[in-house]
């Protein structure tokens, strides 16, 4: 992500011409921003499993897998 912020301009008449020079004019761009993409959707995929495996064992059901999950957060 910091990579990426290098090169990327906020402004929106600028946002997509940033993303096309990125790609195309940064050695390995194309690369480093696919990796991105891919990497938080990934991240986002285990995040449901994890989810959908509390639901399924009923481990949201313990004050202690709350209170461990709560300071994870922080």
């Amino acid at each position: 992500g910091l990579l990426l912020a290098m090169h990327y301009t906020a402004d929106t008449t600028l946002a997509f011409s940033s993303v096309a020079h990125t790609c195309r004019n940064v050695q390995n761009g194309w690369l480093i921003r696919n990796l991105h993409a891919n990497g938080a959707s990934f991240f986002f995929i285990c995040i449901y499993l994890h989810i959908g495996r509390g639901l399924y064992y009923g481990s949201y059901l313990y004050k202690e897998t709350w209170n461990t999950g709560v300071i994870l957060l922080l």
